[in-house]
């Protein structure tokens, strides 16, 4: 076609489907397909979300965490039942800033030689088959920590660590280890290289050229990813809690069992208010680092 042809519609039919339009073509075809399954092959009863029945039992449940048919006064307007669970909560909470510590500081220390431009790329120190075998390792321990739930570790620490916060707290940082590193080896890869380059033709050494030409640029990015991992991470804590790592997730197990719902709607409550502190905090902190 020549350079002055005028595009018509019939010429954009003719073109081969980008890889946007194919990719979302798929999407949509494989989400229909996966619908059409559950509904009619699976037995999937969908209907049952809009029965009267559903919505009566959903009504009850919201009347018990409300406190209907509760003995004696409700946990929500007894004070000595939010101090007893205000320290869960410091327990939650406690246990979250341990996990994402242990986390981000193995992360600090593995997270540049699991980055292909530092292990065997341009921004390689030297030579050696030495860096790309860490580079293998350190990415196989990633994918291996990330690739187990933080459910499934913790069920597993609690067979030789005593329940408490430690464990739930290991769980934790184990796979948050693994997704925070590989986000940050990405980060590494996709940072701009070339100030670390001129600083290498100027002769800097290797730790320069790390503390003025990668660590500026790494950094304020592993942070924001840090704290975003922190926001799930005290989501999940009460997840691993109901396993035995203490905190409200326990208690909330032992709620439900002895079907005191009241003091689940207490629970719920303070769960709350720790997403939404952490949330707050965050979001202030991501403002300082930028």
């Amino acid at each position: 076609m020549n350079k002055g042809a005028e595009i018509t519609p019939l010429t954009r039919l003719k073109r081969p489907f980008s890889l946007t339009t194919f990719s979302l073509a798929a999407f949509l075809a494989l989400a229909i397909a996966s619908w059409s399954f559950i509904i009619f092959l699976d037995n999937g009863d969908i209907l049952v979300l809009f029965s009267t029945d559903t919505w009566v039992r959903v009504t009850d449940f919201i009347g018990k965490l409300a406190g209907e048919g509760t003995e004696g006064r409700i946990a929500l307007f007894q004070l000595e039942e939010w101090a007893r669970t205000g320290k869960l909560a410091y327990d939650t909470l406690a246990m979250s800033i341990l996990a994402i510590s242990f986390a981000g500081v193995g992360v600090l220390l593995t997270f540049l030689p699991a980055a292909s431009n530092i292990a065997f790329g341009e921004l390689a120190p030297s030579r050696s088959p030495v860096w790309r075998v860490l580079f293998f390792t350190i990415r196989g321990v990633y994918m291996f920590t990330r690739a187990i739930p933080d459910l499934i570790w913790a069920m597993l620490i609690i067979f030789f660590l005593s329940p408490g916060i430690l464990a739930g707290a290991l769980a934790l940082g184990l796979h948050n280890y693994g997704i925070l590193g590989k986000l940050s080896a990405e980060i590494v890869e996709d940072m701009d290289p070339r100030p670390a380059r001129a600083l290498r033709a100027a002769g800097a050494g290797n730790f320069q050229m790390l503390a003025y030409g990668i660590m500026p640029q790494v950094l304020p990015k592993f942070f924001t990813y840090l704290l975003y991992r922190w926001e799930v991470v005290i989501r999940t804590t009460v997840v691993v809690g109901f396993v035995g790592a203490g905190g409200l997730g326990r208690e909330f197990r032992l709620a439900l069992s002895w079907f005191h719902y009241d003091e689940v709607a207490l629970l719920l409550v303070w769960y709350l208010l720790l997403v939404i502190a952490v949330d707050l905090l965050c979001a202030y902190l991501r403002r300082l680092a930028r």
